[in-house]
């Protein structure tokens, strides 16, 4: 992708999420960018700094491996040049986001994920009931030469009863409503990587 592709590339996600709820596109990111993240994402975990994921927050938060049985860790500014980048681009997308369908989005969190072979996630929506905050969902995968018959798909259960399947290859981005939008992952059968994050609004009262 190259900096004049970009604001096509945002102006087809607006639109997806406005008329559907979602949006997948392919080749979100450069690829030398998504493979300098997939290193990052492999050399933390070697390091030992991605720790088993919970369900929940605060102090209900717990880690259920039937239910969840990702790695992580989040990413903060200034811990190395490709997250920054990869920051700067989804705050980017914030942006349009925010021009083209007013939701107000104040700022991006995100981690990265990785996922063993036989881990999955449990169908579940992405908004807290205790705090609404997280809008729009974003997952980029960082997986090269990913195959359908090795699994790990993000499986989306759309409103019209219908399932929509997301391969985690590499460059792909899936985005939509945090709040309306069933999804879970399925086991594959090679490691699977990506960053997962949220744009989120200024907190408030629940709906």
């Amino acid at each position: 992708m190259n900096e004049s592709s970009q604001p096509h590339l945002f102006s087809s996600l607006v639109d997806d999420l406005a008329s559907q709820g979602w949006s997948q596109q392919r080749l979100f990111a450069p690829q030398a960018l998504t493979r300098e993240l997939a290193a990052e994402c492999h050399a933390r975990a070697r390091s030992g700094a991605l720790s088993a994921a919970g369900v929940g927050r605060g102090a209900a938060l717990q880690v259920q491996e039937g239910v969840r049985g990702d790695r992580i860790q989040w990413l903060e500014p200034g811990q190395s040049a490709a997250c920054d980048r990869y920051l700067a681009l989804m705050g980017e997308l914030r942006q349009a986001l925010n021009r083209a369908l007013f939701l107000g989005l104040e700022d991006f969190e995100c981690h990265f994920a990785c996922y063993a072979p036989g881990a999955f996630y449990q169908r579940h929506v992405d908004r807290f009931r205790d705090d609404d905050r997280r809008t729009v969902s974003a997952v980029f995968y960082l997986n090269e030469n990913w195959q359908a018959e090795q699994g790990g798909a993000l499986r989306l259960y759309l409103a019209d009863e219908r399932e929509h399947d997301v391969l985690p290859e590499a460059g792909t981005l899936a985005l939509f409503m945090s709040d309306a939008m069933p999804h879970e992952v399925l086991p594959a059968s090679r490691e699977r990587l990506s960053l997962t994050g949220w744009f989120r609004r200024r907190g408030g009262g629940l709906f």
